[in-house]
């Protein structure tokens, strides 16, 4: 089938500078800087980070490629990129709209967290002591803080492609870098930092096991924006002479690289107040604030802490809202501002009962259903979403699209794509090209990967923390 792309009329990226600033803004978000240390603290520390780095480069990469790749060969959304390489209606399902759902609701809690961080900034600048339980049970607050987030978000989105989002990414990914390394320079000159330092770079091999390989994955994937529907999307935008492979690589290094430096962030310093490393979730809006309000010049900190994360929240839910937004705008022929707005407002309406799952509604924090290894989900309306979207739906979308376009479509065209602008794609790694290796990846070792790791989450594998 003959493949046109969809790009004019839509938008395209100014440079590949910009589309990697934005295509890694989207990757960096809470996944690197709320989520990897807690999950890095909960697994050992070092080791974690040695298997983590292993799971971006082998399997991360590839598939970041593939989607970049599916996208800019029919410069479609996640629907149209299918429809137009032949997909029928089960393929369309589990891999394109699946893809799109999981970005909307995925964003629809996930600003409730960003709005978190907004009102953290405040609250740790004026030394605000009160406890991040009874802040999450302030309703009216909450909702307030997650309609000022999504705001900031339509806001950018509004601009279109290369005069908002790539505009915008060019700002706060600078200025994200510019935070970390603050935050960092405090936390490691502090007394006590280097049992911190220890833990997190210095790696035990002995406590590398099946559940650490299967944990770095899912974080691989949870981070690097694979199985969104995000980079089909921001591919589709990518002009024909950029490079693939190098773009690919910089979004999937800076993404590693905030992770790594997120840890350097927290574990210095909660070791030098004699905190608890694996106290998962709660480390960052409970452990932290505790953290900064001990240290010297603690509330500047932790402003610029929570303003950083605030930036990564932003830069990522930006992508999320492309998503369904660049779905109305391809097949339902909408404008940018009525797309923009549209799935805005939905998704902030949707969003409200997360806003009211922590306390601030008893029905939305008491919600739960069944998981799929048995257990309940916890943590009401927010958890229920959490879970299915914003952890087992993405590990189907990542195997579906691998599967399709390993076996299904003619993976030739995806090759073809790569190597437009991709020289060294078609180079000889170890006497096999780089063409065919991808290939190998794709059809045969990603999909096996992202089933184990799906079978692990579903507790085919036994209970999670009790052996499996």
């Amino acid at each position: 089938m003959a493949m046109t792309s969809g790009s004019e009329g839509r938008g395209q990226w100014g440079s590949s500078f910009g589309f990697i600033m934005a295509a890694a803004g989207s990757a960096v978000g809470l996944g690197n800087i709320w989520r990897f240390p807690y999950i890095t603290g909960q697994y050992g520390g070092g080791a974690f980070v040695f298997v983590y780095i292993l799971c971006v480069i082998l399997i991360g990469a590839p598939l970041l490629f593939n989607e970049i790749g599916l996208g800019r060969l029919t410069g479609k959304n996640p629907i149209g990129a299918f429809k137009d390489t032949g997909s029928n209606k089960f393929w369309i399902g589990t891999g394109a709209l699946l893809s799109i759902l999981v970005s909307f609701f995925v964003l629809t809690y996930y600003g409730v967290i960003a709005g978190w961080t907004i009102g953290y900034i405040f609250k740790t600048a004026t030394g605000n002591t009160t406890p991040f339980t009874e802040f999450a049970a302030a309703g009216g607050l909450n909702i307030g803080l997650f309609a000022a987030f999504m705001l900031l978000v339509v806001i950018i989105v509004l601009g279109g492609v290369s005069g908002g989002i790539e505009k915008a990414a060019k700002v706060l990914m600078p200025m994200l870098f510019l935070l970390v390394f603050v935050v960092i320079i405090r936390s490691v000159t502090l007394e006590g930092a280097g049992a911190g330092i220890d833990f997190y770079l210095n790696p035990d091999f002995s406590k590398i096991d099946g559940s650490t390989v299967l944990a770095a994955l899912g974080q691989a994937f949870f981070s690097m924006s694979i199985g969104w529907g995000i980079m089909i999307t921001y591919g589709s935008y990518l002009p024909k002479d950029s490079n693939i492979v190098s773009s690919g690589l910089w979004v999937g290094f800076m993404d590693a690289g905030v992770a790594i430096l997120g840890g350097l962030m927290v574990f210095p310093a909660v070791f030098a107040f004699g905190q608890n490393p694996g106290q998962g979730p709660a480390l960052v809006f409970e452990v932290l604030p505790n953290v900064f309000g001990q240290m010297p010049g603690g509330a500047f900190v932790g402003a610029i802490f929570f303003l950083l994360l605030m930036v990564a929240a932003l830069t990522s839910a930006i992508s999320m809202l492309e998503v369904p937004a660049s779905y109305f705008i391809d097949e339902k022929h909408w404008s940018r501002k009525k797309a923009a707005w549209v799935v805005a407002g939905i998704t902030f309406l949707v969003g409200v009962p997360s806003a009211l799952s922590y306390g601030g509604s008893e029905l939305f924090t008491n919600m739960s259903v069944p998981k799929l290894d048995g257990g309940m989900t916890g943590d009401g309306w927010f958890g229920i979403l959490d879970y299915y979207f914003g952890t087992i739906f993405i590990v189907v979308v990542a195997l579906a699209t691998a599967i399709y376009v390993g076996w299904v479509m003619k993976i030739e065209d995806v090759v073809g794509e790569i190597k437009t602008g991709a020289p060294i794609f078609g180079k000889k790694i170890m006497g096999i090209e780089a063409s065919a290796l991808w290939s190998m990846f794709i059809k045969y070792i990603c999909p096996i990967v992202i089933g184990l790791v799906f079978l692990n989450m579903i507790g085919a594998f036994g209970t999670p923390g009790q052996g499996g």
